[in-house]
């Protein structure tokens, strides 16, 4: 959509016409636990867990018990929301805020509320939200959560428009917005546009530690060490403490170009910014001493994770079983993996289909069929890579009829198959191998009944199969395998 006219002067082209934004950072706080475990209007919102249940209700219902609200309190209790990315109760706290006579609403809140309705709604929801503010709320803040928007969304025109404008309306003071830009252009694979969004950013207001992090990540991509180590000594020089972010990309900086010691010197300085309040950061440490090829180091960290934390969580159980498996401790992942389906509720197959492609790359089908046997027993459902694992697995052992089985039902467990070309080329040559016309149509026809048999690339040996195989009608062909 285009930008809406801004009038004559300055001043009225603040008034903006976009859309997309992105929230200002309004801090995280935890709604504490009272003495004795009281009730909390806090405690009841972040109860509701499942989507269906209203916040609005629950607020309704706690000022009808003769309870006050504040507004700081339910700013808080949406910082929370959102922390724990429950977006939609979150949204309904804001939208019922809005609605109140007795709560004075500023920039601020309007930009959360538009980044709630743009995770919830969608971009155009928070496009037309934007638009309808009152003309004084559109100031930097929701112009910085519009932009946000565009960002998580990939729309470079829109967002390089919305600059122009804020720009023209004095509203870059801060490096909130170039530092959106910068991740667009990362993200977009657009590295050639980072100098001059540094450039502008410098000329406007100061970078801060996360401009440095986003140029670091931009120099890594583009294994630039020189420009990397600049851009570190830049940011020291500015007095900006680097974070665990700032070593950690660093460090995969220099384990791609192949300089361990560097490498180490600036996991060891990760790893002294590593905190319990920083959690993610510890599965990164993981990947990067897994990569260095670090086993000791890699359970050192596993064990102080564990006891930091009461429980943890898929993804870093993930993390570790699939560090484990590259640094070759199979005997220690599938221990880990066991303790992982001891605790874990979740189901999720990701988890265990790590175990199952390390089964499978080491040739040990029967092994890979008994872990699949026990998943099912233990009532994980598969998923599309599941099956395909299990696909790759028959296909290395030529049994072709498991193949068949498991691609077909790889294929049903998605609402839309993505076809994986060097897949299906693979199946195809075995088939030609085993002179197996009957596979060979039988592959043919749950192609095309998943609606990709013309978006099929196939090598000469392929296609000439498919020639012999043609022979038959498709009619007959469907009759023999419904």
């Amino acid at each position: 959509m285009l930008l809406r006219s801004l009038g004559a002067t300055l001043a009225a082209a603040r008034v903006f016409s976009t859309k997309a934004a992105k929230v200002t950072t309004l801090g995280l706080a935890t709604e504490k636990k009272g003495a004795g475990g009281r009730d909390t209007l806090g405690r009841r919102l972040l109860s509701l867990v499942y989507a269906k249940r209203s916040a609005a209700i629950t607020i309704r219902k706690w000022k009808e018990e003769g309870h006050t609200v504040h507004k700081y309190e339910l700013n808080r209790i949406v910082r929370e929301l959102r922390k724990l990315k429950r977006y939609k109760h979150a949204l309904e706290v804001c939208e019922w805020m809005e609605l109140q006579y007795d709560i004075k609403l500023v920039s601020g809140d309007y930009a959360v509320h538009l980044d709630l309705i743009s995770k919830i709604r969608g971009l155009s929801s928070a496009e037309n939200f934007f638009e309808n503010l009152p003309d004084k709320m559109r100031g930097p803040d929701t112009c910085s959560a519009l932009l946000h928007s565009y960002v998580q969304n990939k729309k470079s025109a829109e967002a390089e428009a919305l600059m122009e404008k804020m720009s023209e309306c004095g509203f870059l003071k801060c490096p909130l917005p170039y530092n959106h830009m910068l991740n667009l252009y990362i993200s977009n694979g657009q590295l050639d546009k980072v100098p001059q969004i540094l450039q502008e950013l410098k000329k406007n207001t100061s970078p801060d530690v996360v401009t440095y992090n986003l140029w670091l990540a931009a120099c890594a991509t583009q294994n630039d060490k020189e420009t990397a180590e600049n851009a570190f000594l830049e940011l020291k020089k500015a007095k900006i403490d680097p974070d665990w972010i700032s070593y950690s990309t660093l460090t995969s900086l220099y384990i791609k170009m192949e300089l361990p010691e560097k490498a180490a010197t600036t996991l060891k300085e990760m790893e002294k910014r590593t905190c319990r309040k920083n959690r993610v950061a510890y599965s990164s440490l993981l990947s990067l001493y897994t990569n260095m090829g670090y086993k000791d180091e890699v359970l050192r960290i596993w064990k102080k994770m564990m006891s930091l934390f009461a429980k943890m969580n898929d993804a870093e159980y993930t993390c570790v079983i699939s560090s484990l498996v590259k640094l070759g401790e199979f005997e220690k992942a599938e221990n880990i993996y066991d303790e992982w389906e001891s605790v874990s509720g979740t189901g999720d197959p990701r988890v265990p289909n790590i175990l199952l492609a390390a089964y499978i790359n080491r040739n040990q089908l029967e092994m890979a069929e008994s872990f699949y046997n026990r998943l099912v027993t233990k009532g994980i459902k598969p998923c599309y890579t599941t099956w395909e694992l299990l696909t790759w697995g028959y296909l290395k052992k030529g049994q072709m009829e498991k193949v068949l089985e498991c691609f077909k039902k790889a294929i049903g467990s998605v609402r839309k198959w993505v076809p994986d070309h060097r897949l299906i080329a693979a199946a195809y040559n075995k088939l030609e191998e085993q002179g197996d016309i009957d596979g060979a149509e039988h592959l043919l026809v749950t192609l095309r009944n998943a609606g990709h048999k013309d978006n099929v690339q196939m090598d000469a040996d392929t296609q000439k199969l498919l020639k012999i195989t043609s022979e038959m009608p498709v009619s007959e062909v469907s009759s023999i395998f419904s």
